[in-house]
């Protein structure tokens, strides 16, 4: 048919599939969307099916737009009926009809995230238990879980009811259930929890939307989870044989098994669909053959895969750049140097160009590398560095050791770590602060004049003491020694270990990478006191939040970057314990990392960069680090492999070296964080350097560009 003729063999081949299940391998930017659009339009097109006879599922919304503006565009026939959206949207359509049948109100409610943390807390407090112990994130990945691998809390008491802790975590979990239920709401997991739970107890039900939908198709099928993939196969698997179920995936980007997806639902797909069709997409539309050998040289090492070879019709393109660099400001300043040539020489746009990355940690110092070049950059998934609530809180603290008068920063750590301060009594500390004419920390001195309950008044007093005797330590100790302190002594630390989540987990790892980026501080330049470190990314922050510009760098995860696609990628951190992450020890868990390394290479259409470091800050101290494992993977031919001396620590040495006026470190010109003195403008902080340029921020005056060479300004 005409609407196929823009496919070429193997997509028309799945396109055209007339009945019975079909499995398309369709691999990195091989168009399975398009296999997919084209596939339903197909069936509507030649009466094969009547729109609403059709069930397209998918992960996201934005998937699921995508998909019906796609298919409008290729059919005549109105598609306002038709079943196109995310596995919680489908579900949410069957139950609104019949949820009673299972118990519930047709009218429920659904819980989002905040409303689930709400009620997981009040189940907290209800059962006494200490908030510390049983954290809130802890608690809800656990719940979620536990629900996705369809464990009622029941069975899970029963099979942990000689552990103390796990039994109360069970309970927590049974009664968020009961409150759940009696409030007529379910959270987002029960909505195909719930959905399975009536096609299994209902075959009249069942039998309506296994006749319905003549067809089933799913997009990225290796990230179905255990109940996503149970009501695939409920919903396919029909009575009269006939199978019509159509998923597309690629096991090689299979990377979410941290959140229950599981790579053998797409590797068992002719076992639980018999007599399944195979059909593999192997023409990439996107990369270059060097970049695709690379991707295929990588991914042949895992052995949980169908297997296929990416090709394409493109010219061979340039070789892969491996960079070993010094450190990780090496890293950061060399991906910095090398983008602003790519923009200068090749005209390659900003927003052309991704920085990817295995933890969102990482981002710090690279951030700072951009910065130093004047590259305007965004953060996809992520939040950036000095942005992130857990780094807010322990600038915060620092704030209020160096100036107790900073009620801006007092505000948002009097109960940071939670101290049961309630709105009554910090209320107290601001109506006495402003009777007296004091700062509210000031006013916590007075803790026995503030009319306030005895364990509120000990908190207040406690929280005095540490801040006291964290501005005693201030300037008796090193700067990463002090901020250690902080960290340890306010309860922070305490509060993040206690949240076993990943959530948590990542929190504790930006902890612990400010504590790298104070180090890197203390070693780069000679004054480094608080009061400098505090200017220094004060100023970083500042500045980065003043470029409105589109034509950005994209900065993210390598998870964050699955699906997307750039002109210039650059993967960064290649080592061993960090790519892959020392969290993922065992084979399964490797193969899951070295397909998240596929993942990032096949993001890359022309030039790919790969860089590692020999040395790197980790939790405060320096790290020898090995190159990852990954990248002896790679065939020879596929690599420009760089001297162990990269670009950027080159320029760092020339920067150096350069006259009384240019950059330096620790020396005596100019660097970001400096005071200057403007003979018209007067007083004002250096926030950047960028050749002869000086970027400086005045009190009165906003941030001006100034020419070293001639401006009229001298350190003070």
């Amino acid at each position: 048919m005409d609407i196929l003729n823009s496919l070429n063999d193997r997509q028309r081949e799945a396109a055209s599939h007339d009945k019975g299940p079909i499995l398309v391998i369709a691999g990195a930017g091989t168009g399975k969307t398009r296999v997919l659009t084209h596939r339903t339009a197909y069936l509507i097109e030649s009466g094969k099916a009547m729109p609403w006879e059709v069930l397209a599922i998918t992960f996201t919304n934005k998937a699921a737009d995508e998909m019906k503006e796609r298919i409008s565009r290729l059919i005549d026939y109105s598609i306002d009926r038709m079943w196109i959206g995310t596995f919680h949207s489908i579900c949410v359509r069957i139950l609104r009809r019949f949820i009673d049948r299972i118990g519930y109100d047709k009218n429920f409610t659904i819980y989002d995230e905040d409303d689930r943390k709400t009620l997981i807390k009040d189940c907290i407090k209800e059962k006494d238990l200490d908030p510390k112990m049983y954290n809130l994130n802890s608690i809800k990945e656990f719940i979620s879980n536990e629900k996705n691998r369809r464990n009622t809390p029941d069975n899970y008491i029963n099979d942990n009811y000689s552990n103390y802790v796990n039994r109360n975590k069970g309970e927590v979990y049974a009664l968020y259930e009961k409150k759940l239920k009696a409030a007529n709401a379910l959270d987002f997991d029960d909505l195909i929890i719930r959905t399975l739970e009536l096609l299994e107890s209902n075959e009249d039900v069942l039998n309506l939307y296994q006749e319905r939908f003549k067809y089933i198709l799913v997009d990225e099928y290796q990230d179905t989870n255990k109940v996503q993939y149970s009501l695939i196969r409920l919903l396919g698997r029909k009575k009269n044989g006939v199978n019509n179920v159509f998923v597309v995936g690629d096991e090689d980007q299979s990377i979410y098994g941290w959140r229950g997806a599981d790579i053998t639902n797409i590797l068992n797909f002719e076992n639980d669909f018999k007599g399944a069709k195979i059909v593999k997409l192997e023409k990439n539309y996107r990369s270059t053959p060097v970049i695709l050998n690379a991707a295929n040289g990588v991914i042949k090492n895992n052995c949980q895969r169908k297997g296929k070879n990416l090709y394409t019709d493109q010219k061979e393109g340039s070789l892969i750049r491996i960079i070993e660099t010094a450190n990780e400001r090496d890293e950061a300043f060399t991906v910095s140097a090398l983008i602003r040539r790519d923009h200068r020489e090749n005209k390659i746009d900003y927003s052309d160009i991704a920085i990817l990355y295995r933890t969102n940690a990482q981002s710090r110092v690279l951030e700072e590398g951009l910065i130093g070049e004047g590259i305007p950059y965004k953060i996809v998934g992520g939040v950036k560095f000095y942005d992130r609530k857990e780094i807010k809180d322990v600038v915060a603290y620092l704030r209020l050791i160096q100036n107790q008068k900073d009620d801006v920063s007092f505000d948002r750590i009097i109960n940071v770590p939670k101290r049961k301060l309630g709105q009554k009594a910090r209320d107290a500390i601001a109506n006495y602060a402003e009777t007296k004419g004091v700062s509210k920390f000031e006013a916590c001195f007075d803790f026995d004049k503030l009319e306030l309950m005895p364990s509120a008044a000990k908190s207040i007093e406690n929280f005095v003491s540490v801040i006291e005797m964290l501005m005693i330590k201030k300037d008796a100790m090193p700067l990463s020694e002090f901020i250690v302190n902080v960290i340890e002594d306010t309860g922070l630390k305490d509060m993040l270990i206690q949240d076993a989540s990943l959530e948590g987990r990542s929190r504790l790892e930006n902890m612990d990478e400010f504590l790298s980026a104070a180090k890197d501080f203390e070693e780069r330049y000679e004054e480094n006191s608080i009061e400098d470190f505090l200017a220094h990314i004060s100023l970083l922050a500042d500045i980065d939040k003043t470029d409105s510009s589109n034509d950005l760098v994209t900065l993210m995860t390598v998870h964050s970057a699955k699906g997307l696609e750039f002109d210039t990628v650059f993967i960064t951190g290649l080592e061993d314990g960090m790519f892959p992450s020392i969290h993922y020890d065992g084979e399964d868990n490797l193969e899951e990392e070295r397909r998240l390394f596929y993942v990032a290479i096949t993001r890359a259409k022309r030039m790919l960069y790969i860089t590692h470091a020999r040395d790197r800050i980790i939790y405060g101290s320096h790290e020898a680090r090995l190159k990852s494992r990954f990248l002896d993977e790679i065939p020879e031919e596929c690599i420009e492999e760089s001297d162990s001396l990269a670009f950027g620590n080159k320029k760092l040495q020339q920067l150096e070296s350069k006259d009384e006026g240019k950059p330096k470190l620790k020396g005596d010109g100019f660097m970001p964080g400096d005071k200057i003195w403007h003979k018209l403008w007067g007083k004002g902080t250096v926030v950047q350097l960028k050749d002869d340029i000086i970027v400086v921020a005045f009190e009165n005056k906003g941030i001006k560009n100034l020419n070293l060479e001639y401006a009229p300004i001298e350190k003070i």
